[in-house]
């Protein structure tokens, strides 16, 4: 069970990643399960993602206070709705889908809302 702990941690990790530059994947829900996996797979490799300086601190911080600061809020709702328009106007022929895209980003908007605000 540790080693499939340990890869779905990993394959989190690699999401987490993805989602700082993608904005319809979020970042934090994956860390925060590759925290969870490797907590019960690999306290090393929980050690390295907790100490990590880039990834750490969205992990810490979202423990700690459930909150995801302003900036950060503004940035991926910007970027989630300039994706979402581009794809709905220019990418998309097909109704269905710009329908699901626009529903997919206003969901998203409301989970990303419904986190308390942290200010510094």
């Amino acid at each position: 069970m540790k080693y499939l702990y340990v890869s779905i941690g990993f394959v989190s990790v690699v999401l987490g990643v993805i989602g700082i530059f993608l904005p319809v994947l979020p970042t934090t829900p994956f860390l925060l399960l590759a925290a969870a996996m490797f907590f019960r797979g690999s306290p090393r490799a929980y050690r390295w993602l907790m100490n990590h300086p880039r990834l750490g601190p969205y992990i810490k911080s979202f423990r700690e206070d459930k909150s995801i600061p302003l900036r950060i809020k503004v940035i991926a709702i910007s970027t989630l709705w300039l994706t979402a328009i581009h794809c709905v106007l220019f990418i998309f022929p097909w109704l269905c889908l710009k329908l699901a895209m626009i529903l997919l980003a206003t969901a998203i908007t409301l989970y990303i809302l419904s986190f308390k605000t942290r200010r510094r």
